[in-house]
């Protein structure tokens, strides 16, 4: 969202003068398209983790600039609440025994900053939303002491102009209100970096969108907010009501909220790019020096500084991004979808599956997206997040009888995804040994119905049976989270309950 944002305050001419050069940008990347001037495929992918401090009594810890200090590592940098981290993985070549790389670097990483955070009472825990977390705690002051942060915060509920609004209803129903943004804290997620051409971003993007849902069915791990349970993955409608500077008249007019699905299939990253300045206003209207069109005549390439900028403070669950490197422009698309967690091993068989089936996908000659509606893969969202591993979902019918039927996930999954996941890897180049380990862990998590969430919902009502208060349960169930999640093993082998004494 922009690495050296410094606080200040804007006036009306700061937002015009913004919204020209935004427009100017606009215009830039239409030029870089237009001359082909993007860099050549690569197969590069990346990998971003949230990442949530608590200590060994399962609570939040608001310390994550003393543990920053500690690790010392420019692999980890700050998120928005006290007790969030990021850990950054650099860019890998989509091929060989990749996924293993990953894995290893992710648990060498992960081990050594766990053992800094312990020096200060704190330690990591991967998961969607920490299920000890209270109001108490998402409030501004507990906002990390960052200018981007503060500034962020401050033009959102200055656009708001009134609190924050929750209301999330599921198994139980959590109504409040907050004056600030941190209520957005609580949720840390796996965001899934592709470097693609031009020509095939809108394939990539258009696959990413219609597997969304099905990656929410396997990966659930936010059933809990604030105490009550709720979504098997309450990440998404959060998100989207923590961040929605709408107030209800707007919202009523049918003005788009900055999260979002979206609302159609695409033809070019152009498009998305133009609809998030046509929908949605400057938040941090801070300009940079270059001129994009100069710089362009002269034969450069531009930064697009503010181009960058706004479209970091519009969350869409898969967001197009541009960027530069070596001095030659790219092209991404950053898959938001998956909450962190539960363990290694699941985050690397959660992403194997994803730029798997997104190879395949994009490259089909009758692609999914021309036979599913744009409106049952939002429907279709919305049903994964409710229901989890239990969702069912809208998917073409098989053959050319064409429409759209009602599956269980997890059958889609195994009996059509996977066998497309497998294909899509190995037109990447995956070893077969890679391929088969992280895709069967996915096959297991369908055949046992179990995935984070259900593991989280499953043992906090043994602990309610075994005569353990809400707090209590929910304190004892992020406590054998986080035992089990250190150990390793992937979640669906996850013994539910806790070890007799």
């Amino acid at each position: 969202m922009g690495e050296k944002v410094v606080a200040g305050v804007f006036d009306l001419s700061d937002r015009q003068a913004y919204r020209e050069k935004l427009n100017q940008c606009l215009e830039g990347l239409g030029r870089l398209l237009a001359e082909r001037r993007f860099e050549r495929p690569r197969n590069l992918m990346g990998l971003e983790i949230e990442l949530n401090l608590a200590g060994a009594d399962g609570m939040p810890r608001m310390r994550n600039g003393e543990v920053l200090q500690r690790i010392a590592s420019k692999d980890f940098q700050t998120e928005l609440g006290m007790f969030n981290l990021e850990v950054n993985i650099v860019p890998h070549r989509l091929s060989g025994r990749v996924f293993d790389q990953l894995a290893e670097e992710l648990r060498t990483g992960l081990a050594y900053a766990h053992r800094k955070a312990a020096e200060v009472d704190a330690g990591i825990m991967m998961i969607g939303i920490l299920p000890t977390l209270g109001r108490e705690d998402v409030v501004s002051a507990n906002l990390s002491q960052v200018d981007r942060y503060t500034l962020l915060n401050d033009q959102m509920v200055a656009a708001r102009g009134e609190n924050f609004a929750l209301d999330i209803e599921g198994v139980e129903r959590l109504v409040c209100t907050s004056p600030s943004i941190a209520p957005e804290s609580a949720c840390t997620s796996v965001q899934l970096h592709l470097q693609v051409t031009p020509d095939r971003f809108a394939d990539v993007w258009n696959a990413a969108q219609a597997i969304a849902s099905v990656q929410i069915a396997l990966g659930a791990n936010a059933p809990f907010l604030f105490g009550k349970e709720l979504w098997r993955e309450s990440r998404p409608p959060l998100f989207q009501q923590s961040t929605d500077v709408r107030p209800p008249e707007f919202r009523n007019q049918g003005v788009r909220p900055r999260t979002w699905f979206g609302e159609r299939w695409i033809s070019s990253a152009y498009e998305l790019f133009e609809e998030n300045l046509r929908y949605f206003p400057p938040l941090l209207p801070i300009r940079d020096d270059e001129d994009p069109l100069r710089v362009l005549d002269e034969g450069g390439v531009p930064q697009l500084a503010e181009l960058v900028l706004h479209n970091g403070t519009v969350y869409r669950w898969n967001r197009p991004v541009y960027g530069m490197a070596g001095g030659v422009p790219h092209l991404r698309v950053e898959n938001r979808v998956l909450p962190a967690g539960p363990t290694v091993t699941d985050v690397i068989a959660n992403a194997a599956f994803y730029y798997g089936l997104v190879r395949a996908l994009a490259e089909e000659p009758r692609p999914v997206w021309s036979r599913l509606p744009f409106a049952a893969a939002a429907e279709n969202f919305d049903a994964a997040c409710r229901h989890g591993i239990d969702a069912e979902l809208l998917w073409p019918r098989p053959g050319r009888s064409g429409g759209v039927t009602k599956v269980p996930a997890v059958k889609l999954v195994r009996d059509e995804l996977l066998p497309l996941a497998a294909a899509g890897l190995d037109a990447w180049n995956i070893e077969p040994v890679d391929r088969d380990l992280y895709l069967g862990v996915i096959e297991e998590r369908c055949k046992r119905r179990a995935n984070g969430a259900s593991w989280q919902v499953d043992t906090y009502h043994r602990a309610l049976a075994a005569g353990l208060g809400r707090d209590a349960a929910l304190a004892a169930t992020t406590r054998r989270y986080g035992e089990l999640m250190h150990a390793g093993e992937p979640v669906h082998t996850w013994p539910v309950g806790f070890p007799a004494p």
